[in-house]
Order: C-alpha cells, then sequence, then structure tokens
C-alpha cells in the first residue's frame, strides 16, 4: 500500500493530484491519502487529517510513502523503516514561505535519506518506478546519549557565560 501525507497545515495538491493522475493512467488502486483541506483525488481514498494513532497505524501498514518535504513526514517514515518518495513545497508557487522544503529534500536525498522528486514530471517518472525504492534503515526515535551529552556540555558552556 501506498500512503501518501501532506503534513498537517496546509493542503498540497500538485503532490496529490500527480499522484491521482498516475493511478488513473497505472490502475493502482493500494494507495490512501492524508491530504488536508486539500482537492479530492479520484483515484484513491483520502483523509482531511488522521490522530497520531491512526497516522502511525498508515505509516507502518504501508510498503512506501509519499510525501511533501516536512520533516514529521519523513522522520516517521524512517522510523517505521520506510522507502519515502518526497516532493517538496516550493515557496515560489506559494505552497509554503520559503524554499526550506527543496533544501531539506536536497540533504536528505545527497545522504541516501529519502528519494526526491524535484517536480511533477519528475515525481511521474519515480512513481513508475516506486515498488523498486527501498528503506534508508530506521532510525530511532531517540537522540543518541553522545548528542545529549553534548547539548548539556553546549547549554552549560551559555549558562556559565564562556559561549
Amino acid at each position: 500500500m501506498i500512503f501518501i501525507t501532506v503534513g498537517a497545515q496546509l493542503p498540497f495538491d500538485r503532490l496529490v493530484l500527480t499522484v491521482d493522475e498516475w493511478a488513473g493512467r497505472t490502475g493502482r488502486q493500494d494507495i490512501f491519502a492524508q491530504i488536508a483541506d486539500g482537492t479530492r483525488p479520484q483515484h484513491f481514498d483520502s483523509v482531511d487529517f488522521l490522530e497520531p494513532a491512526p497516522y502511525r497505524e498508515r505509516m507502518v501498514a504501508c510498503d512506501v510513502v509519499i510525501a511533501h518535504a516536512g520533516m514529521g513526514s519523513i522522520l516517521t517514515a524512517l522510523e517505521c523503516g520506510k522507502p519515502i518518495l518526497v516532493l517538496p513545497r516550493r515557496g515560489s508557487l506559494g505552497e509554503t514561505r520559503n524554499d526550506h522544503q527543496v533544501a531539506t529534500a536536497e540533504r536528505l536525498g545527497s545522504l541516501g535519506k529519502v528519494t526526491v522528486a524535484i517536480d511533477e514530471a519528475e515525481l511521474l517518472e519515480k512513481l513508475d518506478r516506486v515498488d523498486q525504492l527501498s528503506a534508508a534503515g530506521p532510525i530511532g526515535n531517540r537522540a543518541s546519549t553522545e548528542l545529549i551529552d553534548r547539548i548539556r556540555g553546549f547549554l552549560g558552556d551559555v549558562d556559565a557565560g564562556r559561549v
């Protein structure tokens, strides 16, 4: 099953309607989407929002995640060990306030954590091979002891006026 998520804040019609076009062309039916208050797709089921428990259930049950390049969606997919295909929202298209999702997608793509489609044409190309995507491997849902110790040390330095 393919799980599409656009996050909890804004719809992302460019993503949803591109996947809807692909689903109509290919006949792919095992798709479910959380789309905020966006345009309803014709070729798969969708809801505006999911509470945390059903959201996680969908994430665990799916074979692949297709999402915006929001950190919540990405981290949840990585925690669940799912392959994730992202289409970043673009500030220039009024989909978000700036291009931070483009930067996020490019960086995580370069690290092999996500597969990035930079536009609708590339998304359609990657959807044709969606079953070949592989997960980057699950990540933990807690920070490492080393990271926590370094942050504590930095905060101690700040409190002591050394930074």
